[in-house]
């Protein structure tokens, strides 16, 4: 299960629009192509890749974003660090660790990004920090 690189970090935000504008109009990333999710978000790029996914919590109605990433959403706590929702790596061979984590007795969950030929693990650390594992194409195989 060699991770390849840190993918992308996920904010979970009651700001979409004020959270989307600065990272476009200050720090000069693009907004570009996002899967449709049931949810509001944004992903934005540098260069060809998507970096940071803002994820629009709906206070109201969040059941499309509950029902896609699980777990409760708590407004309150959407501030500061409290706001990131996951770190994701690039990984291979999802195979192995899918055996390494079943063998030590670790939850996952699996999911196939739609309209993506992507295939996702997450797992929670000590912590509690959801981690996700991103599997594209080849990598989904043993190697």
């Amino acid at each position: 299960m060699p991770l390849r690189t840190l993918d992308h970090c996920s904010i979970r935000t009651l700001r979409l629009r004020e959270s989307r504008d600065f990272y476009v109009d200050m720090l000069g990333m693009k907004d570009g192509e996002r899967p449709n999710f049931p949810f509001p978000g944004h992903w934005l790029y540098l260069d060809r890749h998507p970096v940071i996914h803002l994820v629009g919590v709906d206070p109201d109605d969040p059941s499309g974003l509950v029902g896609y990433l699980g777990g409760d959403i708590d407004t309150d706590a959407l501030d500061g660090s409290a706001a990131l929702d996951h770190i994701a790596f690039r990984a291979t061979c999802a195979p192995t660790t899918i055996e390494q984590l079943e063998k030590h007795n670790v939850p996952y969950r699996e999911r196939h990004v739609p309209g993506m030929d992507l295939y996702q693990l997450f797992v929670e650390d000590p912590n509690g920090v959801t981690i996700e594992l991103n599997y594209f194409d080849s990598d989904q195989s043993h190697e």
